[in-house]
Order: C-alpha cells, then sequence, then structure tokens
C-alpha cells in the first residue's frame, strides 16, 4: 500500500434528474438507491481496500456536514472539508489539493465523485494503482470508461500513444478530449475503438495539479494560496468564504485537463455508471421477467405492464395498467410518473419548481 496515495471523495452536487428522492437536503450520493449502503458509503467501501480512511478525505457543502459524519462515522474531523459553496470541480479538487499537500509533501490523490456506481472494485483499484505509478512521473491521469454504446451524454477521451503498463493495465496519452458528442460522431467515435468515456475519476500528485492550477487558472490558484497561508489559523473560515466568492465557476475538465500537456488515460472496465437519471437507475437494477422493478418496501401491481420501476415507501400500494418503460417515484410529498425514454427531462421539472418559488419541493 502506497503510504503517499489519498482518496478524496467529491460529495457535492444535487442530481436534479433523481427528483423527487433527490433533494437539496439528501441528494443523490446520500441515499440507498441500489442497497443498504448510500453512494457515498458505497465509495468509502470501494476506496477502503486501497487506502486507510485516515488517508480518505471527503469535500462537502456546509449544507450536508452532518449528513457525512453520520454515513461515515469513522471519518476523521480533519477529513471532512468544507466548501462554502458549490463552485465546481477544479476549486473543489484545489481545495482537497491544498490540504493534501500541508499535509504530505509527497501526497498522490485520486479524486472521484461520490455518487458513481462501480460494479468491479476490484477492477477500479488495479487501474487506480497502475494510474498512481504514472502519476508519480508527473502525468495528469484520468480513467477511461470502456464505452457500451454511442451515449452522447458523456465526454469522450481519444487515447494516444502508449505509455506503459502498470498492474496489467495499458496506460496512454491523451490526445483530445471531445464534450459530450452528437449521435453521429458517438458512434464513430465507439466504431474506432480509439475512444473512452470520461468517468471523472482523476489521479495526480497534490504538487502537480497546482502548478497546473497556477499556469491555466491563475485566478483560482491566487485564492487557493491565500487559503493555503491562512488554514489553520483564526483567519481561515473568513478567508475561505471570502475566496469562495471570487473563485470562478470552473469544471477540471474544461480549466486543467483540456489545455494541459502531460496528460495520461488508463481505460477500463469495472462496470461504471453515474447514476444520472431514473431509467440508468432502472437499468441497473432490472432483473428477469417482465423487467419491472420495485425499490422502497412498497408493492406493485402490474397489469399488461412491463419494464416499469416503481419507488414506492412500505405500507404503499401502486398499480399500473398497460404501461411500458415507465417510471413511478412516489414520495410523501411528491410523486413523479415518465415515460424512461424521458428522464433526462427530469431536471426540467425542478427547474420549473425553481422558477415557480416551490422551494419546499426541491
Amino acid at each position: 500500500m502506497n503510504e503517499h496515495l489519498y482518496a478524496v471523495i467529491m460529495a457535492g452536487g444535487v442530481g436534479s434528474r433523481l427528483w423527487p428522492r433527490s433533494r437539496e437536503a439528501t441528494p443523490k450520493q446520500f441515499l440507498d438507491l441500489l442497497g443498504p449502503r448510500t453512494l457515498l458509503q458505497a465509495t468509502v467501501d470501494r476506496l477502503m481496500p486501497l487506502v486507510p480512511q485516515e488517508r480518505i478525505l471527503v469535500v462537502t457543502g456546509e449544507e450536508h456536514v452532518n449528513t457525512v459524519r453520520e454515513q461515515v462515522p469513522d471519518l476523521p474531523p480533519e477529513n471532512l472539508i468544507v466548501e462554502p459553496g458549490p463552485r465546481g470541480t477544479a476549486p473543489c479538487i484545489g481545495l482537497a489539493a491544498v490540504a493534501l499537500r500541508l499535509r504530505d509533501e509527497q501526497a498522490t490523490m485520486v479524486a472521484c465523485p461520490a455518487d458513481h456506481v462501480i460494479a468491479d472494485g476490484d477492477a477500479f483499484r488495479r487501474a487506480v494503482t497502475a494510474a498512481a505509478h504514472f502519476a508519480r512521473q508527473g502525468y495528469l491521469v484520468t480513467l477511461g470508461i470502456h464505452p457500451d454504446s454511442a451515449h452522447t451524454g458523456y465526454g469522450y477521451i481519444q487515447r494516444g500513444d502508449l505509455l506503459g503498463h502498470a498492474q496489467g493495465q495499458a496506460v496512454y496519452r491523451v490526445r483530445r478530449f471531445t464534450e459530450k458528442p452528437d449521435a453521429a460522431t458517438a458512434r464513430r467515435f465507439v466504431d474506432s475503438g480509439e475512444y473512452d468515456w470520461n468517468g471523472g475519476i482523476f489521479i495526480w500528485r497534490a504538487d502537480v495539479i497546482l502548478a497546473e492550477m497556477a499556469r491555466l487558472l491563475p485566478d483560482l490558484a491566487a485564492e487557493l494560496e491565500a487559503v493555503r497561508a491562512a488554514w489553520g489559523t483564526p483567519s481561515f473560515a473568513e478567508t475561505l468564504a471570502g475566496a469562495w466568492q471570487r473563485v470562478p465557476r470552473t469544471t477540471i475538465d474544461y480549466g486543467v485537463m483540456e489545455r494541459a500537456e502531460r496528460v495520461a488515460v488508463t481505460p477500463v472496465e469495472m462496470g461504471w455508471d453515474d447514476v444520472g437519471n431514473w431509467a440508468s437507475l432502472s437499468r441497473l437494477a432490472a432483473g428477469p421477467g417482465d423487467g419491472n422493478v420495485v425499490h422502497g418496501g412498497g408493492r406493485f401491481l402490474p397489469v399488461e405492464s412491463e419494464g416499469v420501476y416503481v419507488y414506492a415507501p412500505a405500507g404503499r400500494l401502486i398499480a399500473a395498467v398497460g404501461l411500458h418503460d415507465f417510471v413511478i417515484v412516489d414520495t410523501p410529498d411528491a410523486l413523479l410518473i415518465c415515460p424512461k425514454d424521458q428522464a433526462q427531462a427530469v431536471r426540467r421539472v425542478v427547474a420549473q419548481l425553481k422558477e415557480a418559488g416551490l422551494r419546499e419541493y426541491l
């Protein structure tokens, strides 16, 4: 086990396409969508064979601090990093990198979202270990998810020259990133065999990512330096809050990865899914037979209905007649019914609730 390897779990985000279960107070990473463990807890479980819990950090918002403490009770208090507000993945990762550099100047970090599903934990850990080998050489490494369809909702990574192997994993230079291509382009990418999905999991040395931010995102880097200088002092909270009001909202992909020079990818098949909407959750949970799935403890009575995903609380009966490939999500204050092929549009419901000022449903 590498004593200088750390994990950073990004536990921000809202997950609006999983409304009405995913709410501002309890976004999807804190929900038990596929079993008794929440997505955050499953992420910690997946990392624990790779790094001990004392080297796992969680970055979250102020409103979710208590939830993280409840769900990961053994997390050391100093490993919970609180962002004053959501500013994108670049500031989130930069803040964690500052914390790690103060703790360990040789720190290598794997940064991963808290809300993804990975079925093959062993494959994930092998890929991270291989990526860390090249990260220690100064590369910014990302895991490339082997595409099983020409999905237009993901970014794509084109592989370049082979850099070498570690842990039986091939690692390549990145030739280019393409963000969410149209259907024809996505099909061409997949058919070429040269592209992987960008799963948003990154491995690099903390000092290297901070140096790249200084070069490519100087405004963010300046604010992070002020935060670093105030760390552990009485003025830290005020300094961090002020910095987060000024830092530009930036993703790590746009801000750094697409413009950096020493960028690498290790392709991996590990049963990955970002659980982006109810249709993808239904696909992950689908069983044999008629394809109907029931979660939440309730009962479902299907009449000539197939491929229906139902969430209903215990004691609740949902009956459906003549429904095919639908989603029904019943919560105490809101009911969602939609065709699976319209699952992406659930975020429009959330947008309309915001416009109408109906915040009690958010």
